[in-house]
C-alpha cells in the first residue's frame, strides 16, 4: 500500500444516531442504535466491522452513507465534511452500498440493465441509450454476468446471481468507497466463497475501499485489513485482522472469538469457549457505565460509574476496558 493509500479516505467522529421510541402517553425515549462511535477507513483498505445482531453495526453503515441522519458527530470524507444536501449528493456519487438481502434490495418489475443502469440515469453518468448499454455490460461482465442476463428479471436468478447484479448496480457510479452490510450472509456456503472472492478481486482492480459488515468472522477474517468489534452501540476494539485474532485484548472479543470453529480438532479441543451469562441489554435501557458490564465477569464498581475510553493500547490496537491491563497481564 503507497503512502497515497494510508491517508483516511473515510473519518467518523464521535457518531451518534438516536431514534425516538414511544413510551405512550406521548412520551418518547431514545434508542441509541450508535453511541460516539470513531474510527477512519484508508484508501484502498477494508475495514471489518463484527458483533451481535442488533449491536448497531448496519445503522452505522447506512448514517455513513447518509440514508440515515445523524444525531450528532462527523463524517469526513477525503478530507471534507459531508454536511450540506450537495455534500451529500456529491459524496453519494463516489460511496455506495451493496445490500444485506438480495431478494428484497432489487426490484421485481425491473430488468437487471434497468437495474444497474437506474444510477446512471440518476446521476445522468452516460449521453444515450448506446453508452448507457455498453456501461451496463462492462459492469455486469466486472460480477461473472453475461450479456443475455440483460433483458431478464430478478426472479429468474438464485441468491448468488442476484447479490451480483446488486454488486453491479454498486458499482455504477464509479465509486471509490462501498458499504457492505452482510452481503454473503443470505447466501449457500458454496456460493459465498465466490462473492468474497470477487469483492477481493473487484477491489484490486477498481482500488475500491470497503466497510464490511459481518458477524461470521471467519469471513471477516478472510477480506478485512483490520477489524472492529461493536457491542450495544459502542465500539469496544479494533484493531489489525491477524492481531485481534492472535490477541484479543476486550472481555467480549475475546468470547466473540473463542466461538470460531477450528478446522483441526486438536486445536478445538485445545481452545476454552468462553460462554457468556445473561442476554445483550435492550438499547432503550442500556447499563450505566460500561454497557457490557452486565455479562462481563471482570466487572467492578468503576465499571458502573463511568464509560471506558476507546484508548491505544499498542499501535492501531484500540480497546474501550477500565481493566484491559490486569486481564491481559
Amino acid at each position: 500500500m503507497t503512502l497515497a493509500e494510508k491517508q483516511p479516505l473515510i473519518e467518523v467522529k464521535h457518531l451518534k444516531e438516536y431514534f425516538n421510541i414511544s413510551t405512550g402517553m406521548f412520551r418518547t425515549k431514545p434508542l441509541k442504535a450508535v453511541d460516539d462511535v470513531s474510527f477512519a477507513i484508508n484508501k484502498g483498505e477494508t475495514l471489518g466491522l463484527v458483533g451481535e445482531s442488533g449491536c448497531g453495526k448496519t445503522t452505522v453503515g447506512r448514517t455513513l452513507l447518509h440514508l440515515y441522519k445523524p444525531t450528532d458527530g462527523e463524517i469526513i470524507y477525503e478530507g471534507k465534511q459531508i454536511k450540506s444536501r450537495e455534500d451529500i449528493k456529491s459524496f453519494r456519487k463516489k460511496a455506495t452500498m451493496v445490500f444485506q438481502d438480495p431478494y428484497s434490495s432489487l426490484n421485481p418489475r425491473m430488468t437487471v440493465s434497468d437495474i444497474i443502469g437506474e444510477p446512471l440515469d440518476v446521476h445522468k453518468l452516460t449521453k444515450g441509450k448506446k453508452e448507457r448499454m455498453e456501461r451496463i455490460l462492462e459492469l455486469m461482465s466486472y460480477v461473472g454476468l453475461n450479456s443475455e442476463h440483460a433483458a431478464r428479471y430478478a426472479h429468474e436468478f438464485s441468491g448468488g446471481q442476484r447479490q451480483r447484479i446488486g454488486i453491479a448496480r454498486s458499482l455504477a457510479v464509479n465509486p471509490d468507497f462501498i458499504v457492505c452490510d452482510e452481503p454473503v450472509s443470505a447466501l449457500d456456503v458454496s456460493i459465498q466463497a465466490q462473492v468474497i472472492n470477487m469483492f477481493d478481486e473487484l477491489q484490486e482492480k477498481l482500488n475500491l475501499t470497503y466497510l464490511f459488515i459481518a458477524h461470521d468472522l471467519l469471513v471477516v477474517r478472510h477480506i478485512s485489513d483490520r477489524i472492529a468489534v461493536m457491542y450495544l452501540g459502542r465500539m469496544v476494539e479494533l484493531a489489525p485482522a491477524a492481531e485481534i485474532y492472535d490477541r484479543p485484548l476486550h472481555p467480549y472479543s475475546q468470547s466473540l472469538l473463542s466461538a470460531v470453529p477450528v478446522p483441526d480438532p486438536k486445536v478445538a479441543r485445545a481452545n476454552k469457549r468462553i460462554v457468556l451469562t445473561g442476554d445483550i441489554p435492550s438499547p432503550l435501557n442500556a447499563p450505566s457505565g460500561c454497557p457490557f458490564r452486565t455479562r462481563c465477569k471482570y466487572a467492578t464498581e468503576k465499571c458502573a460509574e463511568s464509560m471506558p475510553p476507546f484508548e491505544e493500547i499498542s499501535t492501531g490496537h484500540f480497546v474501550a476496558c477500565h481493566r484491559v491491563a490486569e486481564i491481559n497481564d
